[in-house]
């Protein structure tokens, strides 16, 4: 009776985990539907914001989103993964505890420190030293020009990209750390022994053996950063135009369109394109971690296929 009553607590707790994500998709749906009768699918390439004309378009939040979230993994990813390594493989015993307990202590300083440190501190360091050289060096290539181009004050897309890449660097480097101290050490051993250095017993045993948490911290970053609201808005630079794709152009994201607009929102299109939003958002998040747990299937494939 007792092994009975245990599974129909676990098996509840499964089915309401289930029925919160399926009530908070309907009450998404629910509160959008206006907007999704109004526009369709050309809300997500629309780039008009107004709410004094009840014109709405997504665009530039989708993109703001999904170009902060690029930068902070691209950023984040390589930096997590030789903190690390070091921590388990480099490291000298006793500054091994420190450094980590120092790292996973980054995790907890609020979100709304790193915005306004970000807009303060970062900001105008980022305008001085590297948007107005950058501006000077490549402001007249054709390519690059555009890239670069915006008022040089230090807000806009790459600042917030790289204030989300701090922010989850500690989240990734900690599953990363985690899953590379549960590799068998007599794998790692075995390794050596045949005269592997160290980055050939990382690449070739550590990272095969723990692929799937590596992976795990990797998507663990990234909805971390889709879902950042309040550092995002401080930096971003909160514009509901696309003038340019430059990384130093001010711009918006979904999260902080939500937290900026959502308490002013009149009853109506306004509210219902904020819903539409955050529909999208949940969308987003869940094609990434569908695309997570695909790639899994595809590098398990290979595996077999080498065997």
């Amino acid at each position: 009776m007792a092994d009975r009553l245990f599974g129909w607590l676990t098996k509840g707790a499964a089915l309401l985990t289930l029925a919160l994500l399926l009530g908070i998709l309907t009450s998404l749906l629910f509160g959008a539907w206006p907007a999704i009768q109004k526009y369709g699918l050309s809300f997500l390439y629309r780039s008009v914001w107004d709410p004094v004309q009840g014109d709405f378009g997504g665009l530039v939040m989708i993109y703001g989103t999904l170009a902060t979230s690029f930068i902070a993994l691209l950023i984040a990813v390589p930096v997590s993964f030789g903190i690390a390594l070091f921590l388990t493989e480099l490291s000298p015993a006793w500054l091994k505890r420190p450094l980590g307990t120092a790292i996973e202590l980054l995790a907890a300083v609020p979100s709304i420190v790193y915005g306004m440190w970000g807009l303060m501190v970062f900001g105008p360091i980022l305008a001085e030293y590297v948007q107005q050289p950058a501006q000077a060096l490549f402001g007249k290539v054709p390519v690059l020009g555009a890239l670069v181009s915006g008022p040089p004050v230090g807000i806009g897309i790459l600042s917030a990209g790289i204030i989300l890449a701090i922010m989850i660097i500690p989240f990734i480097a900690s599953v990363m750390r985690d899953v590379f101290e549960v590799t068998p050490p007599l794998l790692k051993e075995s390794a050596y022994g045949l005269g592997a250095t160290t980055w050939e017993v990382v690449w070739k045993v550590v990272l095969p053996f723990t692929k799937t948490g590596v992976l795990g911290g990797v998507m663990l970053g990234l909805g971390r950063a889709l879902g950042e609201t309040m550092a995002v808005t401080f930096v971003i630079g909160n514009m509901n135009q696309l003038n340019s794709l430059s990384f130093f152009e001010a711009a918006n994201s979904i999260t902080s369109a939500l937290a900026n607009e959502f308490a002013e929102a009149g009853e109506g299109l306004h509210q219902a394109s904020l819903m539409y939003l955050g529909l999208v958002l949940f969308f987003i998040t869940f094609v990434v971690l569908a695309l997570s747990k695909v790639l899994l299937l595809q590098l398990k494939k290979n595996e077999g296929a080498r065997s």
